[in-house]
């Protein structure tokens, strides 16, 4: 299958059309960069609660993974969506990069820790996907070779689109709630909130993710909500999604906002395609109806102290 979405970084709509079938072959070998890339962080930054230390961050032009330390000196590793780059950037001024374009992964793996010797940096990467079937290394990896710039840049800028509203749901939250950050095993934007108590052991089971991984993430009650997009004979179309962990009963049959919503029996999981969002009157105000709407329903069902965990009003600037 060749990728036959075409658009142009000039294309000004706010919410890019990113057919599900028209880019992946690049979503497959993004994917994997992006696994390489997020790996560096899991390796070398302090461990925070729930891996947030290995995440990836939105930025105005790509992603990144926020300064991570190396001995004395911090640096960071920005994929350029606008230019078509990989950056890294350190604390004594130095910067490399290298052109994003069409290239294996085992090409890009080589190059990428090549670069980052070069810049005094090295790092363990354990060159094996996560979260997904394919156990094929990234070093060995010629099968996935394919990168659609248009396409891209489109699914960065559904993703920024996403990010930006998700930090303003965040800030209606006083309880303890993650950043909006890009998970680089799941391919997934996401945002979540805890109630602040424990919850039951995770059963663990993601392909090719050690089960501890999960009992980490999953150690306490929370609610997310996030954009993903979306998996071949699995749900094949970008979407926002929402989920409760653990679920309690009446999540599936509860009305939840906006039109177009519903609740996914095979997922176990609220969701919103993408598609309706970038098409509705106000897309923001769509999607915020979606966060607000799943949580409050998960909320209540669960018999979280709303009262203590949330703020009235707009929260102060």
């Amino acid at each position: 299958m060749t990728d036959t979405l075409r658009l142009t970084k000039t294309d000004n709509a706010e919410w890019p059309a990113l057919p599900f079938d028209g880019w992946l072959e690049t979503y497959d070998t993004l994917h994997r960069w992006l696994q390489i890339v997020g790996k560096t962080r899991l390796g070398l930054a302090p461990a925070q609660n729930h891996w947030w230390h290995s995440t990836l961050y939105l930025t105005a032009r790509g992603v990144h993974t926020s300064p991570m330390p190396f001995g004395s000196m911090t640096f960071d590793v920005e994929l350029d969506f606008i230019d078509h780059a990989l950056v890294v950037r350190t604390s004594r001024g130095v910067v490399e990069s290298f052109s994003l374009g069409p290239c294996s992964v085992a090409d890009f793996y080589s190059e990428y820790v090549a670069l980052l010797r070069g810049v005094g940096v090295s790092a363990r990467i354990w060159p094996v996907p996560v979260e997904m079937s394919d156990t094929l290394r990234f070093d060995e990896d010629r099968a996935h070779a394919s990168y659609d710039g248009a396409a891209a840049h489109a699914w960065w800028r559904a993703l920024a689109q996403s990010d930006r509203v998700l930090k303003t749901f965040r800030g209606h939250f006083l309880g303890k709630s993650s950043p909006s950050h890009l998970w680089w095993g799941g391919f997934d934007l996401a945002c979540t909130r805890f109630s602040g108590r424990t919850a039951p052991r995770h059963g663990g089971g993601i392909p090719n993710c050690p089960d501890y991984v999960m009992l980490e993430a999953y150690s306490h009650e929370c609610i997310s909500v996030g954009w993903w997009p979306g998996s071949v004979g699995s749900l094949e179309e970008p979407a926002y999604y929402a989920y409760s962990y653990p679920e309690p009963p009446g999540c599936s049959s509860a009305p939840i906002l906006p039109d177009g919503a519903y609740y996914h029996s095979a997922l176990r999981e609220w969701i919103l395609p993408y598609d309706v969002v970038r098409s509705a009157p106000d897309p923001e105000a769509a999607l915020l109806s979606f966060c607000e709407s799943t949580y409050s329903v998960a909320a209540d069902l669960a018999r979280w102290d709303r009262a203590a965990l949330e703020r009235e009003g707009k929260p102060a600037r």
